[in-house]
């Protein structure tokens, strides 16, 4: 195996900005440039490392109405990159990349890369808030490729159903789970409790952590001013928090490439290989179950697969953790128990660390790179999901060289999937009758009061509906107070929409 051909992670770095004043916080570009500098001195490799990058790749910053982001920072950093690749939105695509560049180097047509992505939403909002306009620089000619799709997560009538933003639709997924599995509504709150309970003891840990407090299972749980009921069974402390200022970087080179620049190998990290997939049900309203996620489980096995590890063999595990499902279904499709030693976070998950909207991905991989090189030999898992269950990618990484051929990262021909349904269950738009409850939830207002009961079923003649319950205070309280899989009600047409009565 040529050198010229081995990816290693050469340089890492992260940053945190809490409540800057809008007029004073660093833009965009000024972010992506500190992490691009800070990489580059994490690798010891410092300005001649930038200047001889010969792609970048900057994921998609929100409400940043750049040109060519990739080629505006390089410009800053004195770099001619002839690769430049921007992205769409997705909580996968960071790893996504890093599995791009990895195997660009590996063909031979990448050696040296930077990886950059930032989350301005906090500056954005506070300007809002206080009538401010940004006046953000931007830049860059020329078009960079784009990696991934720009299909929308949610379809028109999702949204006509309340079925709009990840707090109102990864909590269906998380009812049918619990149902799935036979636990009782406490037990399966006080899993969610224990699980994530261990997420904030890590983020507690991590400078670069939005919110750096160890919270206790009880404390997340437990529905109060500070942590008012979101959709049920999520309190605002099992979600992901967007609200934030952070930026990540990478640096990936060939060894040849790090050889030639004197970088120690000590700041190397190998990849031993990634997949990425997607649901052939698009739309969250019409997977054939909620219970499970056939494209996360080809993505993590088939990064596995290609590295030629199983999950035993892996020291530590970052999964996708946008909400609390995500992290479940990751670790049942992989065999794991809910408190494995292991953990299932390296920065402390998007509640706490914070999810920096498409670019948490890339401080899950430099906090990785971190952890793997306390110890030689360490090896660890990152994952990424993008929309609802819908989009994954993982790669594996370790500090020393994979034995054998090459690395690779595509998905395995024979998927591990394939005994699984996959096909989208289409919606009955005019569903009446009988009805039985596959998924739900309640949405809440942010009094904490319920007001919108979301509901997901089979007609009596087996097909799909989507429906909400009657806006009634007393029927959702009593909707989220037991369980309601499994439950029969009545459908009917009201008002254009369907709607499920289970009284």
């Amino acid at each position: 195996m040529s050198d010229d051909r081995i990816p290693v992670i050469v340089g890492v770095a992260q940053l945190v900005q809490r409540d800057a004043d809008p007029k004073e916080a660093l833009e965009p570009l000024a972010m992506l440039l500190q992490v691009a500098r800070g990489a580059a001195e994490d690798a010891r490799g410092g300005d001649r490392l930038l200047r001889d990058l010969d792609t970048v790749a900057v994921v998609s910053v929100a409400n940043w109405e750049e040109q060519n982001a990739p080629r505006f920072v390089a410009q800053h950093l004195g770099a001619k990159p002839t690769q430049e690749y921007t992205s769409e939105m997705g909580g996968q695509i960071g790893v996504t990349m890093a599995n791009l560049v990895a195997r660009k180097i590996t063909e031979g047509k990448t050696r040296a890369a930077l990886i950059a992505g930032c989350n301005n939403l906090r500056t954005v909002v506070k300007a809002y808030q206080k009538g401010i306009a940004l006046d953000w620089k931007t830049g860059g000619t020329g078009t960079p490729e784009m990696v991934g799709s720009l299909d929308p997560g949610s379809s028109e009538l999702e949204a006509k159903y309340g079925m709009v933003m990840p707090p109102d639709i990864y909590p269906i997924f998380e009812n049918a789970v619990r149902a799935a599995r036979g636990l009782t509504l406490d037990a399966h709150r006080a899993r969610l409790g224990r699980l994530f309970s261990r997420f904030t003891e890590v983020a507690s840990k991590n400078p670069y952590a939005w919110f750096p407090v160890a919270r206790t299972p009880a404390e997340i749980t437990t529905e109060a001013p500070q942590n008012r009921m979101i959709a049920y069974p999520y309190t605002k402390y099992m979600n992901a928090i967007l609200n934030t200022d952070q930026a990540a970087g990478l640096i990936l080179c060939s060894v040849a490439k790090a050889r030639e620049l004197g970088i120690p190998e000590d700041r190397w990290v190998y990849w031993w290989g990634g997949a990425e997939s997607q649901e052939q049900a698009w739309f969250a309203s019409e997977r054939p179950s909620f219970a499970r996620c056939p494209s996360m489980l080809d993505a993590h096995r088939g990064a596995l697969d290609n590295a030629g590890l199983d999950i035993g063999q892996i020291d530590r595990i970052d999964f996708y953790s946008c909400f609390p499902v995500a992290v479940e279904m990751a670790a049942e499709q992989l065999g794991l128990s809910l408190d494995d030693p292991r953990g299932f976070t390296v920065t402390g998950g998007l509640p706490y660390a914070g999810g920096p909207a498409s670019a948490y991905t890339l401080h899950s991989l430099a906090s990785m790179a971190d952890r793997l090189r306390e110890r030689a030999g360490a090896k660890g898992l990152v994952t990424g999901n993008g929309w609802y269950l819908t989009k994954h990618a993982a790669s594996v990484w370790a500090t020393e060289r994979k034995p054998g051929a090459i690395p690779v990262g595509t998905l395995p021909s024979d998927l591990p999937s394939r005994t699984v349904a996959t096909a989208p269950a289409k919606i009955d738009e005019g569903a009446t009758g009988k009805g039985t409850v596959e998924a739900y939830t309640v949405v809440y207002d942010r009094e904490g009061a319920p007001a919108r009961g979301i509901v997901l079923g089979r007609t009596a003649a087996g097909r799909r509906f989507l429906a909400n319950t009657p806006a009634d205070r007393a029927l959702l309280e009593a909707f989220v107070a037991a369980e309601q899989v499994g439950r029969e009600g009545a459908l009917s047409q009201q008002g254009g929409l369907t709607v499920f009565d289970p009284a």
